[in-house]
């Protein structure tokens, strides 16, 4: 009898144990599932929603290279342009002075133009040069540049291109493979986009021209991935370098220009969703 007794008392005792734990599995099947459906849109950090590739803004004044910009200069041109951090109107930018000279600042970055394809700056100027012209190459100087260059696929290169990159390289020294160059010309019309006088792996494009808006701040926005297809009729590889120049090393002018915070971003349409 106490043995049946002891069987029949465990027995009950096993009985709520065993429903318990069922009822816990279930529910730890229900928590999980739900912690994998949420996981993908909570657990995964989403990227910045803007890039900021120069941060002029919060540099030192007296500085020749603000913070991850380097010198971009070229092989033929001995007579570089000046740089420097300055303060203008109580905020901190970058001043540049060219005296027929060329040379620039670059910053390497790697950004995927399909993600982030809106590039935004600020810049001013003292003067257009009389002597600019896009469509010549005695001509190729403009007091303000912002070049966005592109990553060289060799996958993606026709032989015969390839072999205009080597001897590009041989003569003006580390080139990209494309780029599109924002700048303030003399008289071209806006909105014009053109090969560059020296080499077809560039793009000028005329984001602002002649006297109107010279000595005032102008603040910029482009598209570079829709510019890049209108300009090359390819999709754009990644972004690998941004840089800024001014240079009069062609018409042996003098420029002086200023250059503000520079910052790539998602499409409205892209943060909206």
């Amino acid at each position: 009898m106490y043995i049946v007794r002891c069987a029949q008392s465990k027995a009950n005792h096993v009985r709520p144990q065993r429903g318990e734990m069922v009822r816990k599995l279930v529910g730890a099947g229900v928590l999980l599932a739900t912690v994998l459906l949420i996981a993908p849109s909570s657990l995964v950090a989403e990227s910045p929603s803007v890039i900021e590739v120069g941060k002029f803004s919060s540099g030192t004044v007296g500085q020749v290279l603000p913070e991850g910009w380097k010198p971009l200069t070229f092989k033929k041109i001995p007579k570089h342009t000046s740089y420097e951090v300055v303060k203008d109107g109580g905020v901190t930018i970058v001043k540049a002075v060219s005296e027929a000279s060329a040379s620039g600042l670059i910053k390497p970055v790697v950004i995927d133009p399909k993600e982030y394809p809106i590039v935004r700056w600020r810049w001013k100027i003292d003067h257009v040069l009389q002597g600019s012209d896009v469509a010549l190459k005695e001509g190729d100087d403009f007091p303000a540049r912002l070049y966005v260059t592109f990553e060289y696929d060799p996958d993606r290169v026709s032989f015969g291109r390839k072999l205009k990159f080597k001897a590009g390289q041989a003569l003006f020294g580390d080139i990209p493979i494309a780029a599109l160059n924002y700048i303030w010309d003399a008289k071209a019309p806006v909105g014009t986009i053109v090969e560059n006088a020296y080499t077809d792996f560039a793009r000028m494009v005329i984001v602002e021209s002649g006297i109107q808006k010279v000595g005032m701040w102008i603040d910029e926005e482009r598209n570079i991935y829709e510019d890049y297809k209108k300009a090359f009729g390819e999709e754009p590889p990644m972004i690998n370098g941004v840089a800024i120049m001014s240079d009069t090393d062609n018409t042996k002018e003098q420029a002086t220009a200023y250059f503000g915070d520079i910052v790539f971003q998602k499409s409205v349409k892209a943060s909206s969703r």
